[in-house]
């Protein structure tokens, strides 16, 4: 498997835990209390699973092998870092937001609109990274290279998330996606 297949993969887990994300805000903005715990769960998976281990994989080993098989790399990965910066703003928007949320339905309200933009925006960015940086990393990135990038996710996810974390959040968001499934 590429190291690029595996990032789809992570992102195929990412964009089911948006839907839930998405139906637990839209929810919210009709007046609905969002659940704290499940909150926690689905901040705990965006910084842990999204941030810590999935964007870490591309920021310390993509990214740099993009810059350094030549100059198309500069200006896709410079795009992404933006909006993983941007991504991580939104999380701790939703983050303060949670740390407040039985303190009236303003919290609520603030989460719903944390969590609808940091959806938009991770979606397009999902779409990018699948359609444009991931079949140019797989032209530009060395075959022996990719096969080190390979090892060295896997690394990333026992020393960031250790072991079984990965598998409790795939059994997580298909919890969520049965509770949150859309009629």
């Amino acid at each position: 498997m590429k190291a690029t297949d595996r990032l789809r993969e992570e992102h195929e887990g990412v964009l089911a835990m948006l839907d839930s994300v998405e139906a637990i805000a839209r929810a919210a903005e009709g007046g609905t209390s969002p659940d704290g715990a499940e909150l926690d769960s689905i901040l705990d998976f965006l910084r842990t699973f999204v941030d810590r281990c999935h964007h870490a994989k591309e920021e310390e080993f993509l990214f740099p092998a993009l810059k350094a098989g030549g100059p198309m790399g500069a200006g896709p990965v410079a795009q992404m870092l933006a909006e993983h910066a941007e991504g991580r703003r939104f999380v701790a928007e939703m983050g303060e937001a949670r740390a407040v949320l039985g303190e009236g339905p303003g919290a609520a309200l603030r989460f719903a609109k944390a969590a609808l933009s940091y959806c938009e925006l991770l979606r397009a960015h999902i779409r990018k990274e699948n359609e444009v940086l991931f079949p140019m990393a797989d032209r530009i990135i060395d075959p022996a290279r990719a096969e080190l990038l390979y090892a060295d996710f896997e690394r990333i996810e026992e020393e960031r998330i250790g072991a079984g974390r990965h598998e409790a959040f795939h059994v997580l968001i298909g919890e969520l996606a049965r509770r949150h499934r859309q009629a």
